[in-house]
């Protein structure tokens, strides 16, 4: 259980991806009752640029101004850092980037990230990073790691100095990084543990390595850091590897693939992957998924849905949003239940099989 001043999270957990403060085509009133979302994720450097910090200052803080009262975590830009290699300098003071809105300069350093971070007003802060892309050097993945166990130490710095905005507690959770080195690996998960933060997050997987070694170094970094504090693996992924991943030990879990895959036609559901567009779904007058508690997913057919995406119309992006964010969130809940009455094992394998089905 994550307990915070918006409100408790239980844990297995799902985070839709709300990268500006909206996720994608879904409502903050759908994403209560129809996805049961328990909290959400905002980044940092989009917040930044737009609507920028003033106007969220402004408004007392993302929770105000996007109108949702349970607990955000906010990504630092670590990751987008990451994905900007063409266009930013990583140095031992910060990240000089350009941004890819107006091509503008801008610096973030370890202090101005937590300082950004304080005016969003999220509940859990993330720590500034480098995410190390796969694969990388040695000697590379050491230095890089080093940087961001330096940088940890001045977001914690940073933090203790500064008081939240707008009354409400906001915490630190460090990132685990090494790249695929399991030396690298074990020496931050032990800098990171030695920290006694709130939570702790692991880093720089699912950025292109295989899948085994994913779950390799999630299990590896799982076995050091602490049981008892929740364990975030960012930017992770398919419902069978958030099973997997729950079962290695992760507690809370985010990826944009529910409403990316979704807006492009590619439904999850509780029977298997289901290509919306395909001509097989046309006379298919079956709920989306009568598998999962959501109303959205009961309520329309395939064969409507279907019609909505050749047709082009926005409706049809929705409902599919609605559906996969739904889904994921039932699964983790289901995860969950499982865990308690002692049937995970089992259950996690007949799941992820049937998960992979394509229909």
């Amino acid at each position: 259980m994550i307990r915070t001043d918006h409100g408790e999270t239980p844990t297995p957990i799902f985070m839709p991806v709300g990268t500006v403060g909206s996720v994608k085509a879904v409502t903050q009133q759908q994403l209560r009752s129809e996805v049961n979302a328990r909290i959400i994720l905002g980044n940092t450097y989009h917040l930044y640029l737009r609507p920028g910090i003033e106007v969220l200052e402004a408004a007392g803080g993302l929770h105000r101004f996007n109108g949702w009262d349970r607990p955000i975590l906010t990504d630092s830009g670590g990751y987008q850092v990451f994905s900007l290699a063409a266009s930013r300098k990583i140095t031992e003071e910060g990240v000089v980037f350009r941004s890819h809105i107006d091509g503008s300069k801008h610096l973030f350093t370890p202090e101005k990230v937590m300082d950004i971070q304080r005016s969003i007003g999220a509940d859990i802060i993330m720590a500034f990073d480098e995410c190390t892309p796969y694969p990388a050097e040695y000697a590379y993945a050491r230095k890089s790691m080093e940087l961001t166990h330096r940088w940890l130490d001045r977001c914690f710095n940073r933090l203790d100095g500064t008081p939240p905005k707008y009354g409400y507690d906001q915490v630190l959770f460090p990132i685990v990084q090494g790249s695929t080195y399991r030396d690298l690996r074990k020496a931050s998960a032990e800098y990171v543990s030695s920290k006694n933060a709130a939570g702790n997050a692991i880093g720089g997987l699912s950025v292109g390595e295989p899948e085994e070694m994913m779950y390799e170094f999630t299990g590896f970094c799982c076995d050091i850091l602490p049981e008892q504090k929740p364990r975030y693996l960012m930017g992770v992924g398919t419902p069978w590897n958030i099973l997997e991943s729950i079962a290695l030990g992760i507690d809370m879990l985010d990826c944009v693939m529910p409403t990316r895959n979704g807006r492009n036609g590619m439904l999850f559901t509780s029977a298997g992957i289901v290509n919306i567009r395909n001509r097989k779904w046309a006379m298919d007058f079956s709920p989306v998924d009568d598998g999962i508690p959501c109303e959205t997913s009961q309520y329309y057919t395939k064969a409507y849905l279907r019609h909505l995406f050749v047709a082009d119309e926005i409706l049809g992006l929705q409902i599919a949003s609605i559906h996969n964010l739904a889904f994921y969130l039932w699964l983790v809940e289901e995860a969950r239940k499982r865990i308690l009455d002692g049937s995970f094992s089992g259950w996690k394998t007949e799941m992820a099989t049937r998960l992979k089905t394509r229909l």
